[in-house]
């Protein structure tokens, strides 16, 4: 199935600059009126940063979703995006979420049974959020 034959086309292909795309390869492209967006300069680690976060949506969200259309679909990235950049754990952060700092490590053995923990399900239960209860 192409994406003209659903009424779409591409507009953008973002690709790097490496020498395997010829010169004729954009320009193939922007006859068809796709414009070609090149990766920033000297910046190796731009793509693999994007192609974890893809493969992380398509693990976590995508491979256990059944999207009904584009509206489903953006509601869902949306969540998706709040809950990586808010909630959800990064192992090359020491576990830290991007925008909140560590908690205090709880040294107590004792403290840890009277913790009253609440889980939040986000996208119905596919995403779970757990937070200290106020």
């Amino acid at each position: 199935m192409a994406l003209e034959d659903l009424g779409f086309r591409a507009r953008f292909m973002i690709r790097d600059r490496d020498g395997k795309f010829p010169a004729l390869f954009d320009a193939v492209l922007t006859d068809a009126g796709i414009v070609v967006v090149l990766s920033g300069v000297r910046m190796p680690r731009m793509n693999s940063i994007m192609e974890r976060w893809v493969q992380t949506c398509r693990r976590e969200l995508l491979d256990r979703t059944l999207i009904w259309n584009q509206r489903h679909l953006l509601h869902a990235l949306r969540e998706f995006e709040q809950f990586y950049n808010a909630h959800r754990p990064h192992h090359g952060l020491a576990n830290a979420r991007p925008l909140h700092p560590l908690p205090a490590p709880i040294t107590d053995p004792d403290q840890t049974s009277s913790l009253d923990i609440r889980r939040r399900e986000r996208l119905g239960g596919i995403l779970h959020e757990y937070r200290h209860a106020a």
